[in-house]
C-alpha cells in the first residue's frame, strides 16, 4: 500500500466564483500537508473513458480521497464504472438526509431485511479506500479540509501499525500507536516530517492538474452493491444505452446512446441500483435513500410529483418523449415494464399490500 493518500478535486461543471474560490482554498490548504498528492481533475461525470482524467486517476494505487459536487454514492459508482475501484471508505461529512438513511439501513440490516444476493458481492475489490466527499454539504473549505487530515492520520496510522509487531515494549500496539502520534518529548521523531527538505514520494507536497477538453455528459451508472441483475433495465431502455459482459453481468455498455435527461429507466429499477448524478431529484440523483429496505412503497419518489404520476408512469412518458424526438414510434407500456407486477397481480393480497392500498388512495 502506497506510504501517500492522493486527494482528488473534480471540478464544477460551472466557472461559477464561488465554486472555484471553495476549490482552490481546499487545494491551496492541502498542499501544506505532508503526505497527500492533489490531483485536481474536470468534473467527473464528464471524464471520457480514454482521456487523460481518468487514465491519471487509474494510476492512483493506494487510498484515494474524492472531493466532487456529487452525492457520495454518485460519485463513488462513477468511479467505479470508469475501473477505479475500492472499498468504501467511511467519511463524517454527510448530508442531513444521508445521516437519517444510515440509521435506516443500520436497523434493517440487524432485522436481516436483505437477503438478496447483490452483484457486488461476487465482484473482486482492490485491498484499498475510496472515500468520496459531496462539496456540496459546506460552502466554506475548512470542514473538508479537517475531514482530509483525519482521513490522512488514519491512513498513515494504518501503514504504521503494519510495521510494528504485535506489542512493542510491553505494551499494547493501539497504546503504541497514539504515542507515535503524539509523542510527550521533543525529541521524537515527527510521525509526518515537514515537507520542505524531503524529495517528492517522501513527505513533500505534489500537485497535478489534468485539462481535459470536456462537454458535459447524460448516462446512467450502476450502484452493484443494490443491483440484482435481473435485467429489467435493459428491458426497458430501447436506445441500446445497457449491455451484459462476459458472465452476464448488467452494464452501461453504450453511455452516449442515453437520452439526455431522460432517467426513465432508473424510475423503473426495483432496487434504486441506477444513478444520473446530475438529475434534480436526489432519489435519481444518487442519495441514499433505499425503497427496497423500507417496509412500505416508496416507488412514487421515483416518480413525477408534479403531475401525480407513479414512477413507472413517468418512465414510460418518457421513454415516449425520446422515441419520438429519435423520429421512432411511442411504444407506451406495453414494451418492456417489470415483470414483477405481473406476478404480484396474480398473488392473494395480505394485510401489508392492504395497508398500502390504502395509503394510496389516501
Amino acid at each position: 500500500m502506497a506510504k501517500r493518500i492522493a486527494v482528488v478535486v473534480s471540478q464544477g461543471q460551472s466557472a461559477a466564483p464561488a465554486k472555484r474560490q471553495l476549490e482552490e482554498d481546499i487545494v491551496a490548504a492541502l498542499l501544506m500537508e505532508p503526505g497527500i498528492d492533489v490531483v485536481v481533475v474536470p468534473h467527473l461525470y464528464d471524464l471520457k473513458a480514454d482521456g487523460t482524467g481518468i487514465l491519471a486517476l487509474r494510476g492512483i494505487m493506494g487510498n484515494m480521497i474524492v472531493l466532487s459536487w456529487l452525492y457520495e454514492r454518485g460519485a463513488r459508482w462513477t468511479l467505479d464504472r470508469a475501473g477505479i475501484r475500492g472499498k468504501e471508505g467511511l467519511t463524517t461529512i454527510k448530508a442531513a438526509d444521508d445521516e437519517d438513511e444510515e440509521e435506516e439501513n443500520e436497523d434493517n440490516e440487524e432485522q436481516g431485511v436483505d437477503d438478496k444476493e447483490r452483484v457486488n458481492d461476487s465482484r473482486e475489490i482492490p485491498n484499498r479506500k475510496i472515500y468520496c466527499l459531496d462539496l456540496r454539504v459546506h460552502s466554506a473549505a475548512q470542514p473538508y479540509i479537517d475531514e482530509v487530515k483525519r482521513i490522512a492520520r488514519e491512513n498513515s496510522m494504518q501503514l504504521v501499525s503494519l510495521g510494528i509487531g504485535m506489542e512493542l515494549g510491553g505494551r499494547p500496539k493501539t497504546e503504541q500507536l497514539a504515542r507515535l502520534a503524539q509523542p510527550t518529548n521533543d525529541t521524537a521523531l515527527p510521525l509526518h516530517p515537514h515537507p520542505s527538505p524531503l524529495p517528492k514520494g517522501e513527505g513533500a507536497a505534489a500537485l497535478t492538474r489534468i485539462d481535459e477538453e470536456l462537454g458535459r455528459r447524460w448516462y446512467p451508472v450502476i450502484d452493484y452493491s443494490r443491483c440484482t441483475n435481473c435485467m429489467e433495465c435493459i428491458d426497458f431502455c430501447l436506445f441500446g444505452v445497457y449491455g451484459v459482459d462476459k458472465v452476464e453481468t448488467i452494464l452501461v455498455e453504450q453511455p452516449d446512446n442515453c437520452r439526455k435527461g431522460c432517467p426513465a429507466c432508473s424510475r423503473v429499477c426495483p432496487e434504486n441500483a441506477i444513478i444520473f448524478p446530475q438529475h434534480k431529484t436526489p432519489t435519481i440523483a444518487g442519495a441514499s435513500i433505499v425503497a427496497e429496505s423500507l417496509k412500505i412503497d416508496l416507488s412514487k419518489l421515483f416518480g413525477a410529483p408534479e403531475t401525480g404520476e407513479t414512477a413507472e408512469q413517468a418512465a414510460v412518458r418518457e421513454r415516449d418523449e425520446q422515441l419520438v424526438l429519435a423520429g421512432r414510434e411511442a411504444v407506451g407500456a406495453s414494451v418492456g415494464l417489470p415483470k414483477r407486477h405481473e406476478a404480484k397481480s396474480a398473488e392473494p393480497k395480505d394485510e401489508l399490500d392492504s395497508l398500502i392500498d390504502a395509503l394510496d388512495k389516501f
